[in-house]
């Protein structure tokens, strides 16, 4: 069961195709993350899968249903965190959250939200009282309200410090454990290793790499490299598989306090994608 296909999607401004022929499948419960330089077409993607934005051409099923014609009941069953949203300033983060519960059928407890996301102590403080990290805090609060089938999270933890990155993380894990369909757009790659089961690169408003994150780009495959100090002197070897070395090095009584033993990371990928289609 898919939430997402999406065949031959193309979008152009101004004769300028920002998004080339993308081909896209997101199964039902899976959070499937969206990586890219900036003009790389992720939000122009994201918002025509939100029905936000028309396509010029290809086909898009969102929710068993075409996002770019469907109506009130459909747009109840998604949530959407955007990048940036207006304020209410003058509304408290309790009124703003019961406010928004009420045009869905089934919201979850306000006050449950306001929890999740951390901002209970906030609960009566006016939204222009909020930093920036709580002002994205709420934001995900209102996309989570409605209990969506499917959320849309861009880029949800800009603003955030490491320990709250970390407390979202926890949220979106518990989300998914319910079975809510997860997008996420970000450009912290740690986020994207933590979270996502798939996810796919975007360059120049094409999919270069799709896959799970151990396994982009021929990672799962990829050389290691083995390196060691002997004598003073840094050693670094790539090899398909450093057993046999490290055998060898074990054999010849060799100081092995030193040794490292690394694949390329996740960024390490990435960077190399997006290289090659500049």
């Amino acid at each position: 069961m898919t939430a997402i296909e999406v065949r031959g999607l193309r979008k152009a401004y101004r004769g300028h195709e920002v998004v080339r022929g993308i081909d896209l499948e997101v199964a039902r419960g899976e959070v499937f993350a969206l990586l890219g330089p900036n003009g790389a077409g992720k939000t122009t993607t994201t918002e025509i899968l939100e029905g936000h934005r028309r396509r010029d051409s290809g086909e898009v099923r969102v929710l068993d249903a075409d996002p770019g014609t469907a109506g009130g009941d459909w747009r109840a069953r998604i949530g959407i965190v955007l990048q940036n949203t207006d304020d209410a300033a003058d509304l408290t983060v309790a009124e703003m959250v019961r406010h928004l519960a009420g045009f869905y059928p089934d919201p979850r407890p306000y006050a449950e939200v306001i929890d999740l996301v951390g901002l209970t102590p906030k609960s009566k403080s006016r939204i222009r009282t909020l930093s920036g990290g709580q002002r994205r805090r709420l934001d995900v609060a209102l996309g989570i309200v409605g209990r969506p089938e499917l959320l849309f999270l861009d880029e949800p933890t800009t603003g955030f410090d490491p320990e709250a990155r970390r407390h979202f993380w926890d949220l979106i894990r518990t989300l998914a454990a319910e079975g809510t369909t997860i997008l996420l757009t970000t450009h912290y790659l740690e986020e994207a290793e933590a979270l996502a089961d798939r996810l796919a690169v975007l360059a120049a408003g094409e999919i270069v790499a799709e896959g799970t994150p151990a396994g982009l780009g021929g990672r799962a495959t990829a050389g290691a490299t083995v390196s060691w100090r002997e004598d003073g002197v840094l050693h670094s070897e790539q090899v398909p598989d450093p057993t046999p070395l490290i055998r060898k090095l074990v054999a010849a009584d060799t100081d092995l306090s030193s040794l490292t033993v690394t694949r390329p990371t996740l960024e390490d990928t990435y960077l190399t994608l997006i290289g090659a289609h500049r």
